[in-house]
């Protein structure tokens, strides 16, 4: 709900010193937290996030409305922070996909299945790929809390999925993708393209890497026709923007 946190406190221990204090202190300066969980990292590098939580008071997700539709989040879940630019953005992205009931879709990167979901009101079928094995349960969770019974989630990432989808089919005939700022890896643009699907929208964090993608799908046939920036981050040089593309020929 609007107001609720949930704290994630990282540590190189699977531990920590008085941790119903520390949860107590946590709860008297955000009174509005859920609950407090622990993360385990100790590894070397830059990586943020280890792959083992534990829940050390309260309970280890939130809950949020968005679009209509409530959705679970947990900690390695990704979900935009600006809730109302996010739902301006979405609805651009489901303008963009043109669904008019018959078709499938595929929805790259769908983290907690935000995206998938509003497609799948307007969709014949929807198909959701992410590598993060939690913000899938997420998404399974959600699509049954919504009572959409036409999405299905699958773990695994960007370019797997589509080469799979690529060999095996369904053939999609949509295609949304919204990447990490690093933007598509050239294997998932061509096996995006080698499912030959009429449009494909592509939801981007970074202008200059959609930039360099849109290239890339020019290569394969695929036109930018329309175009749209979302300030999500008001007051900083970041914005989100959506592209639809439609296949030639």
């Amino acid at each position: 709900a609007a107001g609720e946190s949930l704290c994630c406190v990282v540590a190189n221990a699977k531990q920590l010193p008085r941790e119903p204090e520390l949860a107590a202190l946590i709860q008297a300066a955000a009174p509005r937290t859920v609950g407090v969980v622990l993360n385990t990292n100790t590894r070397p590098g830059n990586v943020v996030l280890g792959d083992k939580y534990r829940t050390i008071w309260g309970r280890d997700y939130l809950m949020d409305t968005l679009c209509g539709l409530e959705f679970k989040l947990s900690v390695p879940s990704f979900y935009q922070v600006n809730r109302a630019q996010a739902e301006s953005l979405y609805n651009k992205a489901l303008e963009y996909a043109g669904l008019t009931g018959r078709e499938t879709v595929l929805d790259l990167y769908c983290g907690t299945g935000t995206i998938t979901l509003c497609l799948a009101r307007r969709a014949k079928r929807a198909l959701g790929a992410e590598i993060v094995p939690p913000a899938v349960a997420d998404a399974r969770e959600n699509a049954a809390r919504n009572g959409i019974e036409n999405a299905e989630f699958f773990c695994a990432d960007a370019a797997a999925a589509a080469a799979r989808l690529e060999a095996q089919g369904p053939r999609p005939d949509v295609v949304t993708v919204d990447p990490p700022r690093k933007g598509l890896s050239p294997e998932v643009i061509a096996s995006i393209a080698g499912m030959g699907p009429e449009r494909v929208v592509y939801v981007s964090c970074d202008p200059a890497t959609l930039g360099r993608d849109v290239k890339i799908f020019a290569g394969f046939g695929y036109r930018a026709d329309r175009a749209c920036a979302v300030d999500m981050f008001p007051g900083t040089r970041h914005v989100e923007a959506v592209v639809l593309m439609s296949k030639q020929g």
